[in-house]
């Protein structure tokens, strides 16, 4: 703010320079200019006095941050395992709409698992009001059959922008002093480059105003409205590999796994050979023996012929 105002009096002066000497003309840019002067300066002691004291309710040297309201930005992630993954994926947005929130996007699709059976999953992003994140949470975990095997994870975060809130904020109050300051001077000036000079600072001043207050937006709805990011799984892709009643666990159950495996992979080549490859291969090579095989026959005949019209 004080460069804006130390540049406004570098313009008046440069102004009152090029103006015309004579008593009869118009009143120089310095004229113009100089009954704001103290008005300028008065705002400027304002707004740093502002901007003190600011700093010493908020985070000054000898501030006290508890008495500032503190600006929290609270998310959370959860992997759940379920039956239904499409039902699940409805019901937590008939949660969040209902806590006042809503969806930021979602997704139900298809994946493979390694038996090569085709199982749902979906995963969806809600916001809800931070006050409700914890019993938004309870609910997502309630959905589940069993919340010690079925929740694969859970995290919550949180991230303090109280003092960068509070700075933009000393910011924003200073730029919009300068900014009624720019107004009342530009209301007074009667010369044109006066006026478009005032213009031009004003409409700086502006848009600093306007990206200030967009990120104080940022702030302000993020604190309000908590993200949660939720995976939602199907339970037969986590289903434990059985064999006959069995269920080995650990190296058993990767090694059993991987012979499994292996075994598909062999049999759907197989499968591959004979209905794929095969046919391609003998649609491939069939012509090329029959017409080998005519070749051979008519060089054959041609050898007879020639044996046949030696002299003996």
């Amino acid at each position: 703010m004080k460069r804006h105002l130390l540049a406004l009096l570098l313009i008046a002066m440069l102004m009152a320079g090029c103006a015309p000497a004579s008593k009869s003309a118009a009143p120089s840019a310095m004229e113009d200019y100089a009954g704001y002067a103290p008005q300028m300066e008065m705002a400027q002691e304002e707004m740093m006095e502002s901007a003190s004291s600011a700093d010493r309710d908020g985070f000054g040297q000898s501030g006290n941050a508890s008495t500032v309201e503190r600006i929290v930005i609270k998310n959370a992630s959860i992997s759940i395992v379920v039956d239904d993954p499409a039902g699940a994926l409805d019901q937590i947005t008939r949660m969040a709409e209902t806590m006042g929130g809503f969806v930021i996007n979602s997704n139900l699709y298809k994946t493979y698992i390694e038996n090569g059976i085709e199982v749902p999953a979906a995963n969806i992003s809600v916001r809800v009001p931070a006050e409700q994140l914890t019993a938004a949470l309870e609910e997502i975990k309630s959905m589940v059959e069993n919340q010690d095997t079925d929740i694969q994870n859970e995290t919550v975060s949180g991230q303090d922008v109280t003092e960068d809130y509070t700075d933009l904020k000393s910011r924003l109050r200073n730029l919009e002093d300068a900014e009624a300051q720019l107004r009342e001077i530009m209301a007074s000036a009667t010369k044109t480059e006066d006026v478009l000079s005032v213009f031009n600072q004003l409409t700086q001043v502006r848009e600093e105003i306007e990206v200030l207050q967009g990120q104080i937006n940022y702030y302000e709805e993020s604190a309000r409205l908590s993200s949660i990011s939720v995976n939602i799984v199907s339970k037969e892709a986590v289903k434990p590999l059985t064999i006959g009643g069995w269920e080995p666990v650990g190296v058993a159950r990767d090694a059993l796994q991987a012979l499994i495996n292996g075994l598909q992979f062999l049999a759907n080549a197989l499968i591959w050979i004979l209905l794929f490859v095969a046919p391609i291969l003998l649609l491939i090579t069939l012509p090329i023996f029959f017409i080998a095989r005519a070749v051979l026959r008519r060089k054959n005949q041609r050898k007879a012929e020639k044996k046949l019209d030696k002299p003996e």
